[in-house]
């Protein structure tokens, strides 16, 4: 549960920050979970895995800011990482919501998109929308790592999934803003767990990068990357 909210009554602006000042210390403890989704995600994209991120609202705009931080790049120049914001097809997305519910839209995606062992970072203030769980169920049931952002813990996202980066407190905007945050430092570790990564991967399948069509309905069916 998020802590008693501290006090306010300034300006606009002063109480803002207030709640944002409030939020930054329990926040600083998650350096080492950071930094371990970084390596992660590092080891699985450079061993031709893919990362997948999806959220609602300023969550999706989140999630997206990710995914192009990944496929382009944070500051140095290096190799464009496979990182899928769900949301951003928007054809497929109105199509799945027409035909299946906006339930699904994200859940499809993930089956869709999503290998073994891949990652799946589902983004949430609130940590109760329902195309976000039923997304996370969708991932444990193809076996992809599910991680979260959310606000305050317990929630129902973050008890469906494997870990969860849970900022504390009771202000939405402030949420997001520290999950912006996040996003720049899980980068940063990505980057700088990229090199050793790389270096591993003799004889791993190829860093995979945009959509992949997949030919025949046979096991073997050959894959063409597009």
């Amino acid at each position: 549960m998020a802590a008693p909210g501290p006090a306010v009554g300034g300006t606009v602006l002063e109480d803002h920050l207030t709640h944002l000042a409030a939020a930054l210390l329990p926040f600083r403890q998650s350096e080492q979970l950071l930094a371990r989704w970084g390596g992660e995600v590092a080891q699985r994209l450079a061993g031709g895995g893919r990362l997948l991120v999806a959220g609602n609202g300023g969550s999706a705009a989140e999630a997206q800011h990710l995914t192009a931080e990944l496929v382009g790049k944070l500051r140095d120049d290096r190799e464009p990482l496979s990182a899928i914001a769900l949301h951003a097809e928007t054809s497929a997305l109105t199509a799945i919501g027409n035909d299946y519910g906006y339930d699904e839209v994200y859940a499809r995606g993930v089956r869709a998109h999503g290998r073994p062992d891949d990652i799946l970072l589902l983004m949430s203030t609130s940590g109760t929308s329902t195309n976000l769980l039923t997304a996370a169920r969708a991932g444990r049931d193809t076996g992809l790592r599910c991680w979260a952002f959310t606000g305050p813990a317990p929630n129902p996202l973050a008890e469906l999934c494997d870990d969860v980066l849970a900022i504390d407190s009771p202000e939405s905007q402030v949420v997001q803003e520290l999950h912006l945050v996040a996003t720049h430092v899980l980068c940063e570790y990505v980057d700088r767990a990229l090199p050793a990564a790389l270096a591993a991967r003799t004889g791993a399948a190829p860093v995979r990068a945009g959509v992949e069509v997949l030919l025949g309905d046979a096991p073997d069916r050959e894959v063409q990357a597009r």
